[in-house]
């Protein structure tokens, strides 16, 4: 059974309800706090210092001790480094699940097993973990279970994690809801945190708008805009870094808006098409890379029957869709807008998030032009 526990102390009011709750049921707590990005270099867009005091007053509101670890160097090579080297490459990456994979559940985990000779990690997402407190079953039977707040659901983030990690994570507020769990933090005295605005995005882009952002990083690299339908160029842009798929383009001197289907880097092109609804940007099939796997279970049906029945979706706040998973695709039971290559497609069945691959690319409904839509 698991006694000791490192908590991963944000500054924000999940993390502090989490150590709370270990912390009453009779766990020996020690808080980290997480330096990843150097806050000082960006002239303090970043809200760190102030995350690292709110972590500070929470811990001591709840006697419990305080660290800090910093993996500023680690995250700028891991995340942030291939955070840029794929836009430039005219993907469009997901930094918190790199942060996930890279940095929480793995260097921190490390540190907090290996360095700190704890028993176990917990974080305040909002997830739930099969094995419970508990280390009695084996670990092909871990599971990372969708919470009891399914809005505030983030197993999405986690699914690029190693499977062997949730043998050791805890996710505390798995059974409550965000307002149950900010009642909790007025009535235990972290008043402070229940109302404290929750960061949103990027943490490294801040409140700065993302384009301004990316160019302090990624020089402008003038293309075109060229029509999915006809080849004709009807637009300029100032790199593929500064666009994503199912974006609206802004063009001038058009009846109808155009919307980006497909980047293409070696060209520096950006093929758009007329209409939020266009076939262009709609597709039921998707090509992915490798599947981390979080069910044993699930992968060894894939392999045993060539084929996985189970739900999908490749941004944490749409609805599940139902898909057939195979080795190194995904055919949609009905078509999605704007799949984006460097995104992930993350895999559930009822109860639980099976695992993740990373998007190549979706091939469109109507292949409008085969010069323009080729992959």
């Amino acid at each position: 059974m698991l006694r000791n526990v490192v908590v991963g102390m944000s500054g924000g009011v999940d993390s502090a309800v989490s150590a709370h709750l270990l912390k009453e049921r009779g766990f020996n707590v020690l808080g980290v706090f997480m330096r990843n990005w150097d806050e000082h270099d960006e002239a303090g867009r970043c809200s760190g210092e102030q995350d690292l005091k709110d972590a500070e007053w929470a811990c001591q509101r709840l006697q419990i001790e305080l660290r800090q670890v910093n993996y500023v160097k680690q995250y700028w090579t891991a995340v942030f480094s291939q955070f840029l080297e794929d836009y430039q490459l005219g993907l469009t990456p997901n930094p918190d699940i790199l942060c996930n994979k890279h940095i929480k559940f793995d260097l921190f985990q490390r540190h907090a097993l290996d360095t700190l000779q704890y028993d176990a990690v917990a974080t305040g997402h909002y997830a739930r973990n099969s094995r419970g407190d508990y280390l009695e079953q084996p670990l092909e039977r871990v599971r990372l279970l969708i919470p009891k707040d399914t809005f505030k659901d983030q197993t999405f983030f986690l699914s690029g994690i190693a499977q062997a990690a949730l043998q050791r994570t805890m996710f505390p507020l798995g059974g409550l809801l965000k307002d149950e769990v900010k009642q909790l933090a007025r009535r235990i005295g972290l008043r402070r945190l229940a109302e404290k605005r929750e960061s949103t995005g990027i943490c490294f882009v801040g409140k700065r708008d993302f384009k301004s952002f990316i160019s302090e990083y990624i020089s402008a690299k003038p293309g075109n805009f060229v029509d999915v339908d006809s080849g004709e160029v009807v637009g300029s842009h100032e790199g593929i870094h500064q666009w994503t798929v199912g974006q609206r383009c802004r063009l001038s001197s058009y009846l109808q808006p155009y919307y980006v289907a497909h980047k293409e880097a070696a060209s520096n092109t950006i093929y758009v098409a007329a209409g939020h609804e266009h076939p262009a940007l709609h597709c039921k099939r998707i090509h992915i890379g490798a599947i981390n796997w979080l069910c044993s279970e699930s992968q060894q049906q894939l392999i045993s029957q060539g084929s996985l029945r189970c739900r999908f979706r490749f941004q944490h706040t749409k609805p599940l869709v139902d898909c057939e998973l195979r080795a190194d695709e995904v055919l949609l039971q009905e078509p999605l807008r704007a799949i984006t290559p460097g995104q992930y497609a993350v895999f559930y069945d009822d109860v639980a998030c099976l695992g993740a691959a990373r998007i190549f690319h979706g091939e469109p409904l109507q292949q409008q032009s085969a010069v323009a839509m080729k992959s």
